[in-house]
């Protein structure tokens, strides 16, 4: 059990009516019930159903997912020392399962699908350079990039691209890419951004405010032993990609470098 494992599930005394220590093993495939879970939780979004059900949570989705995340830190090191996989079960790789519902309509307390990024090394939120993997009953989907990065950054994109579209192309371009991955996506604005013109090579990517790309499944995949080796080699297929993104955004993809 390595150093991450037992932290967590290391803990002080449980108080009265404290849930006991999370148990992470090794990983196997994520077990039947973690999309029946999401299913049935996607069904029943509220707080009382949730507290019934939450040794379902703990022992189907929360403690296999860290399992998961902590065989993602070595699969990783094939691909980069520079991300970072943290199998605490709180304030780890793993986004939270809690909605943040101060500002939505939508007053549904949890999410329902299961996700964990693998941050770069220099950022500590979700609009950092990275990794992701998404678990929900009708989609799962892994893949890596930069989601609504702030305005500095984006602009070290949007102008690397600009100023060498081969090399982009080379790395989003090729038939490999397209077999695995299909093409780039993120969310676009509707004219080019200020400083760029039309007629420019890749507009179309320039133009957006994110840069990902992502393999989907068949949900299922999820429960099969070799799944996260799985996951390693899209993350592997993606290198010339995120190399791209991190030397545009001025951060290094291999502590080598």
């Amino acid at each position: 059990m390595t150093k991450k494992s037992r932290k967590a599930t290391a803990g002080k005394k449980r108080g009265p009516g404290k849930p006991p220590p999370l148990v992470i093993g090794p990983f196997d495939g994520f077990p039947v019930d973690t999309l029946r879970f999401l299913s049935e939780l996607k069904a029943n979004n509220q707080r009382d159903w949730f507290e019934d059900n939450k040794q379902r949570y703990r022992e189907n989705l929360l403690a296999p997912m860290c399992s998961f995340i902590e065989a993602m830190d070595s699969e990783l090191a094939r691909v980069s020392d520079c991300f970072v996989a943290d199998s605490r079960p709180h304030g780890g790789s793993m986004f939270r399962i809690y909605r943040d519902v101060r500002f939505s309509r939508d007053k549904s307390p949890y999410k329902e699908h299961a996700a964990c990024q693998f941050r770069h090394m220099a950022g500590n939120d979700a609009h950092t350079l990275g990794f992701y993997v998404h678990l929900a009953p009708d989609e799962v989907f892994y893949g890596g990039g930069i989601w609504r990065p702030p305005s500095a950054p984006l602009a070290q994109v949007r102008e690397a691209i600009a100023d060498d579209p081969d090399a982009w192309k080379k790395a989003t371009r090729s038939a490999a890419f397209k077999r695995r991955f299909g093409e780039v996506s993120g969310d676009s604005l509707k004219r080019p951004p200020r400083g760029f013109d039309a007629e420019q090579p890749l507009i179309t990517d320039i133009k957006r405010k994110s840069f990902f790309a992502v393999q989907r499944v068949a949900p299922r995949t999820i429960e099969e032993r070799g799944f996260a080796r799985e996951v390693s080699r899209a993350f592997v297929a993606l290198k010339p990609m995120m190399s791209f993104l991190a030397t545009a955004v001025g951060v290094s993809f291999s502590l080598d470098e």
